[in-house]
């Protein structure tokens, strides 16, 4: 599996992961550090063909994560795709969030096993309930430096 940062070509696969707008999924690109996990089959150091940014088809897309950072906390904002995926997603912020001593917090969909899995292998901790996102109950992960 490989991971990289995510293109504006990306944006039509997202949707599909997110069961979201492709235009919503293109603004996440833009306003957030977004990484996505692909089938391992693809060689990373190989040479870029123009190709590669017409867009990326969405069974190549294993999943993907976006974050951003505020004052000492990386926010996870949206993460989905196979449970292999969102673990070694979900070490993109932790990294991040390591080197700059910060804490870490997410919001999971209590029905979303595979995340909230991935979450407690890296040593998250559930802190509460979160909100409602469209009837869905949240549980509040963090993890502290």
């Amino acid at each position: 599996m490989n991971v990289r940062d995510a293109l504006e070509a990306d944006a039509d696969a997202l949707a599909a992961i997110a069961d979201s707008p492709t235009d919503v999924m293109r603004n996440l690109v833009h306003d957030r550090t977004v990484r996505v996990a692909e089938d391992g089959s693809h060689d990373p150091n190989a040479d870029v063909s123009s190709s590669q940014y017409d867009g990326s088809n969405p069974e190549d897309l294993l999943g993907f994560i976006s974050f951003d950072a505020r004052e000492d906390t990386v926010h996870v904002t949206q993460i989905g795709g196979t449970e292999a995926a969102c673990e070694q997603l979900l070490a993109e912020p932790v990294r991040f969030a390591e080197r700059e001593s910060m804490a870490v917090e997410m919001l999971v969909a209590t029905d979303t096993d595979s995340i909230r899995d991935a979450a407690e292998e890296l040593g998250f901790t559930r802190q509460g309930t979160g909100p409602r996102f469209d009837g869905a109950r949240t549980d509040r992960f963090r993890l502290e430096p």
